[in-house]
């Protein structure tokens, strides 16, 4: 592409973004603090004032209070779709596009969508409405999002299965948090305000326990002042004069946990100071094409999906050498901090192995790059 084209191309990118629709994002701690009842809220609010809304998909849970407050409200019927024998009910995307109203409500952003639908999660069919122009308002609980999948399971004992790319929240004009205290909460499901009375005993010694309620709601307020602090960055100008630039660089295996949580945490760093990350892999003889066993090649793949998702940028590199492999490649990256597992030294071989890990840190310290072990 010559430089004209790319010039064409750069303003086109441009008037495209101009005309993309604004994306609002409620966020809470857990089920049941309001989410859907504030959009619906909202709906009604701009309904009175003239504004066309419409109710692209809404999970009331059959929360009576939340039923309410649909009446009066424009809602797009739902797309049916059998699948293995039963029909089930999705947003109608297609149509929604084709009425184009100004703002449309999309709840639970992180669903999943029956097999055969135009996209797989529902958070790229606000991506594809979002791109038509049209304005949305969604709402996400704060253990979908994935870089804390991790701290949300250690806080619950409860690994979340559908989660959004931290990448989605990014996307957001707005993040609105709707906070209640542990006690309104609690009050709330005693109530049956949140589940059929037959489910409370259930959840109140499991999910929402106190202890869980206080850590994720922590967490939810974290993550929307980090969003915040994002905006304030990327929106209101400050001077950059002798601030380093900080760049964050995941070293991962072909372990299945680890790596994982070190690919997290890097994207965590990276998201906090408005930066990229690198994923490395360095893939040595042992694990060379024709040698590496099949779990293994399957765990890389599913580590590689992460980090794309996650915004990183994937490095693979064949080397007998990790720890040289690892110094050259974040003076190549321009690397500020690596992130790494804690490394295990086995005899006979320990203490070459410790002699090389001093040198490699001291290689670090010299280059100016931080380490961050995690446990």
């Amino acid at each position: 592409m010559s430089s004209r084209e790319e010039s064409v191309q750069h303003f086109l990118d441009l008037i495209k973004r101009s005309r993309r629709g604004k994306f609002k994002v409620y966020i809470g701690m857990i089920a049941g603090v309001g989410k859907s009842y504030r959009m619906l809220q909202e709906a009604h609010d701009l309904l009175d004032n003239g504004v066309d809304v419409k109710i692209g998909y809404i999970e009331t849970h059959g929360r009576a209070g939340t039923d309410a407050m649909l009446e009066g409200l424009p809602v797009v019927p739902r797309r049916k779709i059998f699948y293995k024998g039963k029909e089930l009910e999705e947003m109608d995307l297609d149509t929604i596009i084709r009425i184009h109203p100004e703002i449309v409500i999309v709840d639970e952003l992180a669903h999943t969508n029956v097999e055969g639908s135009r996209n797989e999660k529902r958070w790229q069919d606000v991506m594809d409405l979002l791109d038509e122009g049209i304005n949305v308002i969604s709402a996400v609980n704060i253990q979908h999002i994935e870089s804390i999948n991790e701290e949300v399971q250690g806080i619950s004992g409860i690994e979340v299965k559908e989660r959004i790319p931290d990448s989605v929240l990014e996307e957001a004009d707005e993040v609105v948090n709707i906070d209640l205290t542990a006690e309104e909460l609690i009050a709330r499901l005693k109530a049956g305000k949140i589940y059929k009375p037959d489910k409370v005993a259930l959840a109140l010694n499991n999910f929402f326990k106190t202890e869980n309620i206080l850590q994720l709601r922590e967490l939810a307020l974290k993550e929307v002042a980090l969003r915040v602090e994002k905006k304030v960055e990327n929106e209101v100008l400050v001077s950059s004069v002798g601030v380093r630039h900080e760049k964050f660089m995941a070293c991962i295996s072909s372990q299945e946990k680890t790596p994982r949580r070190i690919i997290r945490k890097a994207a965590r760093l990276a998201t906090r100071y408005n930066t990229s990350f690198v994923a490395l892999y360095v893939q040595t003889p042992n694990e060379s094409t024709d040698r590496i066993a099949l779990a293994n090649q399957r765990h890389l793949l599913n580590h590689f999906k992460l980090v794309t998702e996650l915004g990183g940028e994937v490095m693979q590199v064949q080397s007998k050498d990790v720890m040289g492999s690892i110094v050259a490649a974040c003076k190549e990256k321009q690397i500020t901090t690596v992130c790494m597992g804690s490394p295990s030294f086995a005899l006979p071989q320990s203490l070459f192995l410790v002699m090389k890990y001093r040198k490699f840190v001291n290689e670090l310290t010299q280059a100016n790059i931080d380490l961050i072990i995690l446990a």
